[in-house]
């Protein structure tokens, strides 16, 4: 008998003597395919486990599973696929993403087909035409990546006049982190020469001029959000959020973020729970434009669900995307920065005071921190806030989160280590974005790209995540990047910082939960905990670390309720 087959008879023979005999039907037992329980440093398998109302009442062995079985049990003939936790998503957007459906997609291949400026133009034509807008509707595009268009440069407003000379556009980088706007929609925002660049932003000029050239960086993109972020009715924004959930539990996701919620959002997601639309559980993240509004004011009630709504702590974002090269660093990019000329380590879009100020706010109230940080310059400024308000207030379990923590330091991760800060990685940068890393920062620093191998040596909890619509929310292209670390090339970016498969499983099961002081209800299959389960088509530890991706979610359930079935549609409430 293997190994793993006497693991689990054994944790099934504890179980069978300590769980009491059920009073009712179970409403599920699954058996027959690898159980993977996510407990422990080591994969551990049971041979069946049972659920009731939502919850997980009993896993081991087949004989203590019969125990629970009478007529009106529904038994799920797992036919050799195999169990594990739902995943847990630490870092998206699921607002951008619901809204991102009526944009037009612009991310280059492999996830989109755009590969020139004029395909560019042509999606958005495409909008226009299949929305039925008029001429003087806004256009918006989502994806763009100048490192994957023919012609190696961001686009221009003069790019997008060409096709829009009235019509006002914006399309948004890949990152999230920059657009572009035409000359109709910089009128209409009111951005000219005499506009200055506000702090932690940029309207990048055109050479020689105080002319906006079209390329908006950073905290600049707050001109526009009056015309990008419109209200729309209520049941059309239902209809968007339901689609958005679809694609996440397609994916075995039954936990995800709204990383960084704007106002729109917020109404948007409390008139969802208030309607039990959600089917899922969101956490969101309210953004730190609206600290003093949200934090010690007794407005939202933090840390627990309504109707699968949860308030899971302020986001605030130190700096941008080290791919669109405004992520804030303590050494330079080793290539040209698009309106930088020396010097160019990206910037920070807020000071040191302001960051320390938002760490003794949310200290002070008990609400969780979490941080947009990309590069290693921005991660000293959260450390320092960090460091300043333990000082004052000492220490506490807060599991403050530094979100991205891709070009840091060794020391860091010994800092994060001591002071309790705890990164949700991004290795998915490693394929879509890794040869551009190499180049524009070099092997040292790229290879140490979200470097998820010495932090979990630490004994540091990291988690993973895909950043969506940054990258698509696919849990199984997170395992295969983790594992592999492969770019878009073929190259691996920090072999040194590859972890296993059963790692990677811990980044997105056991490991997330505690990121959300969820631990003791969701991340592992143990009896008393949520039945949130996914059934994949293979087993990730029995698979070529080449195929991970091509795994397939067959089942996602939600507290014991089938909410994705690769073989049917599932209803959406």
């Amino acid at each position: 008998m293997s190994k793993s087959k006497t693991l689990a008879l054994a944790i099934g023979l504890m179980l069978t003597a300590t769980v009491a005999a059920p009073a009712s039907a179970a409403t599920r037992l699954y058996e027959h395919g690898d159980i993977l329980t996510m407990q422990g440093d080591q994969p551990q398998y049971a041979q069946s486990l049972v659920e009731r109302d939502g919850v997980i009442v009993y896993v081991g062995d087949e004989a203590g599973a019969r125990r629970f079985k009478n007529a009106k049990t529904k038994v799920v003939d797992l036919k050799g696929k195999t169990l594990l936790p739902a995943f847990i998503d630490t870092h998206s957007h699921i607002m951008d993403y619901q809204g991102s459906l009526e944009f037009a997609a612009l991310s280059p291949p492999p996830i989109g087909g755009v590969k020139k400026i004029s395909d560019i133009t042509d999606a958005l034509h495409a909008l226009q035409a299949r929305m039925h807008l008029p001429p003087t509707a806004w256009l918006q595009g989502r994806g763009y990546d100048p490192d994957f268009l023919d012609e190696h440069r961001h686009p221009t407003a003069a790019d997008l006049d060409v096709a829009f000379p009235n019509t006002p556009v914006v399309i948004v980088h890949a990152s999230g982190h920059m657009l572009v706007a035409n000359t109709a929609a910089l009128r209409a925002a009111g951005v000219s020469a005499a506009t200055a660049d506000p702090s932690g932003g940029t309207f990048v000029r055109k050479a020689g001029t105080n002319e906006p050239e079209g390329l908006v960086q950073e905290m600049a993109m707050m001109a526009f959000a009056p015309f990008l972020m419109a209200e729309k009715p209520m049941p059309h924004q239902m209809a968007l959020l339901r689609q958005a959930q679809d694609e996440y539990l397609k994916h075995g996701v039954t936990t995800a973020q709204d990383g960084l919620s704007l106002p729109l959002n917020l109404q948007v997601l409390q008139f969802a729970a208030d309607h039990h639309e959600l089917k899922m559980d969101v956490v969101s993240l309210p953004a730190f434009t609206m600290a003093k509004e949200v934090v010690g004011t007794g407005k939202i009630r933090w840390g627990q669900y309504d109707n699968h709504l949860k308030y899971g702590g302020l986001k605030i974002a130190v700096d941008g995307s080290p791919q669109g090269k405004t992520a804030f660093l303590t050494q330079p990019y080793l290539t040209p920065v698009p309106g930088c000329d020396q010097d160019c380590r990206g910037f920070a879009n807020m000071t040191q005071d302001e960051v320390n100020q938002l760490f003794m706010l949310t200290y002070r109230n008990h609400v969780q921190l979490w941080s947009h940080c990309n590069g290693d310059a921005a991660i000293d400024m959260m450390i320092k806030g960090h460091e300043a308000a333990v000082a004052e207030l000492g220490d506490a379990d807060r599991r403050t989160v530094i979100i991205h923590s891709q070009i840091m330091r060794p020391d860091q991760l010994q800092t994060y280590q001591k002071e309790g800060l705890w990164p949700t990685f991004f290795s998915n940068h490693t394929f879509y974005w890794g040869d551009q890393h190499l180049a524009n920062l070099g092997a040292e620093r790229a290879g140490f790209i979200s470097p998820l191998r010495s932090a979990l040596a630490l004994g540091i909890k990291a988690s993973n995540h895909t950043d969506n619509i940054v990258t698509p929310i696919d849990q199984m292209m997170v395992l295969w990047s983790s594992v592999n670390r492969l770019s878009r090339s073929g190259v691996v970016v920090g072999a040194d910082e590859r972890i296993s498969p059963y790692q990677a499983l811990q980044t997105l099961t056991s490991n997330a939960a505690y990121f959300y002081f969820e631990e003791n209800s969701k991340g592992t299959l143990t009896q008393g905990k949520r039945a949130d389960l996914v059934i994949l088509d293979r087993n990730p530890l029995k698979v070529a670390a080449m195929d991970l991706k091509t795994i397939r979610v067959m089942q996602t359930i939600k507290d014991g309720r089938v909410v994705f079935d690769s073989t049917r549609v599932v209803g959406s409430k």
